[in-house]
């Protein structure tokens, strides 16, 4: 009687901790994506600035900076990480060229807020970056949390979904922006 009493207590222990720890790998998640979610929205806020600094440069770029602003107006109604990785993706696309452009104009490259504009996107182009791979590395840990043995019972049992992983689709988003003024 007391060895039966004893695994059932066991039992139930080992359920609540990896219950536990699912919950803990899930919040983990969770913050990992309002990490980006906070850095992404420091540069959709950072750029009108950017934009109007270059406006004056970039006359017959309009259609460039039509792009960014109807982007960062996506932004607002995006609600899950693949329309907010697509958007990403494609703004990311756009602020390059914005950047390339910006060599063939001397007088936009001494600018100080150009300078300074350029220097902040940089710096949360680079927390984004590591946000991604943090964000990424959590929901990799979770996923696998949910498929191994024997995690994967008791999140069967309690209705644990895998997650999204953060992930560039498009090939356009991989390939070098190519600027061309023979228009």
């Amino acid at each position: 009687m007391w060895i039966v009493l004893i695994i059932i207590v066991l039992l139930v222990i080992a359920v609540i901790a990896i219950y536990n720890n699912l919950v803990t790998l899930r919040q983990k998640v969770q913050n990992s994506w309002s990490q980006i979610d906070v850095q992404l929205q420091r540069r959709f806020d950072l750029i009108p600035n950017l934009v109007e600094t270059v406006k004056t440069y970039m006359k017959h770029e309009d259609e460039v900076l039509t792009k960014v602003a109807e982007l960062r107006t996506s932004w607002a109604g995006a609600t899950s990480v693949h329309e907010k990785a697509e958007l990403d993706n494609e703004l990311s696309g756009a602020l390059k060229t914005i950047m390339a452009v910006s060599e063939n104009y001397p007088d936009l490259k001494a600018n100080q807020n150009f300078s300074e504009l350029q220097q902040e996107l940089q710096n949360t182009e680079n927390k984004i970056s590591f946000s991604r791979q943090f964000y990424n590395d959590s929901v990799t840990m979770y996923n696998t949390k949910l498929e191994v043995v024997p995690s994967n019972i008791i999140a069967s049992i309690f209705k644990f979904k895998p997650e999204e992983l953060f992930k560039t689709e498009s090939e356009e988003a991989r390939q070098n922006v190519k600027v061309d003024f023979g228009k």
